[in-house]
């Protein structure tokens, strides 16, 4: 049967949404490949952030010897390269999509511009507020577990690998974070919406229901220490500055990529490079539902899995009123 596509969007991508192939049955090695080739090569979000973890580490990253002491010079050193490279990825794309709009409206997901103002943000509108949480607590935040995890590795409190020591582990940890931040990634977001973490904590990063490249990293203080703690596993998994870097680059540059509002950057009508995504958008328009990421399909496996359809979106809500209901 042909499912209906999704109402009330300006632009939709092929709709059912497809997780990932690795939890389907019987395996598809073709899909599997193509998945990788898709996530990893060409232009990626994941393989620039490898190409700049390894640029900051040769050149922007204080050595470990440097960092067995805390020290004001190395820590500011770290956050004015982090504070750069935030208003550089997030203020770009917001300049690109929004305030140039080089593309207009082409694959942006929600028709409606950004709120200019809204008694419900801190700073009376949406990307001041954004961006005030974003610099002001999520940098900050970032900035305080990269020095935490440089000073642990110099004073050998968490483990240490070098390209020497274990060529095939150096290689293969730029590619286990993806799938270990998906890992976590749904189950702390899945604890923000306990509703008393919601109402406290979690409804501000909330306050997007359409969102922009400032809205990624846009969260309450709290939630930043649980959304970028995810690097706290380096403690117990051996790593080197590089992987730190690349972890925590991972998540704090991604989560403006992927809140861009818009599917991918046209280049001669194609999209060249894929960015915002339809699954998490959807989470922030309908709330109750794609929790995750569709790397580790849990939300398959617990029922609040939105996959572009109307039949989900009908799915969706029947669960929600009983929810509700209950």
């Amino acid at each position: 049967m042909q499912r209906s596509p999704l109402k009330g969007w300006h632009h939709t991508p092929p709709v059912p949404l497809r997780v990932s192939p690795f939890f389907a049955w019987p395996p598809r090695p073709m899909d599997m490949l193509r998945w990788i080739w898709n996530s990893w090569f060409l232009i990626t979000e994941r393989l620039i952030i490898v190409g700049l973890a390894l640029i900051t580490v040769t050149w922007f990253q204080p050595p470990l010897e440097e960092t067995r002491s805390f020290a004001a010079g190395w820590v500011l050193e770290i956050y004015a390269r982090n504070l750069i490279l935030m208003i550089a990825v997030a203020g770009g794309l917001h300049l690109y999509f929004y305030s140039f709009s080089k593309q207009g409206q082409k694959l942006k997901y929600d028709p409606r511009p950004l709120m200019r103002n809204g008694r419900q943000f801190t700073l009376g509108g949406q990307v001041r507020d954004n961006m005030f949480w974003t610099l002001a607590s999520g940098v900050t935040i970032w900035t305080g577990y990269e020095a935490l995890l440089f000073w642990a590795m110099a004073n050998g409190y968490a483990p240490v690998i070098s390209w020497s020591d274990n060529p095939v582990w150096f290689i293969a940890l730029f590619l286990v974070i993806p799938i270990w931040e998906s890992f976590y990634f749904y189950w702390i977001h899945r604890l923000l919406h306990v509703p008393f973490l919601y109402r406290h904590i979690h409804a501000l990063h909330h306050r997007n229901i359409n969102v922009g490249p400032w809205s990624g990293l846009s969260m309450h203080p709290v939630e930043h220490l649980l959304f970028l703690g995810s690097v706290l596993v380096h403690f117990v998994i051996p790593a080197g500055p590089v992987h730190i870097l690349y972890h925590l680059q991972y998540y704090a540059l991604t989560a403006a990529t992927t809140h861009t509002g818009f599917e991918g950057v046209l280049v001669a009508d194609k999209n060249r490079m894929r960015l915002g995504t339809f699954h998490h958008q959807m989470h922030h328009r309908y709330f109750e539902c794609n929790y995750g990421s569709l790397e580790i399909p849990w939300d398959k496996f617990f029922g609040s899995f939105h996959d572009g359809t109307a039949e989900a979106d009908a799915a969706i809500r029947e669960r929600r009123k009983r929810f509700q209901g209950g």
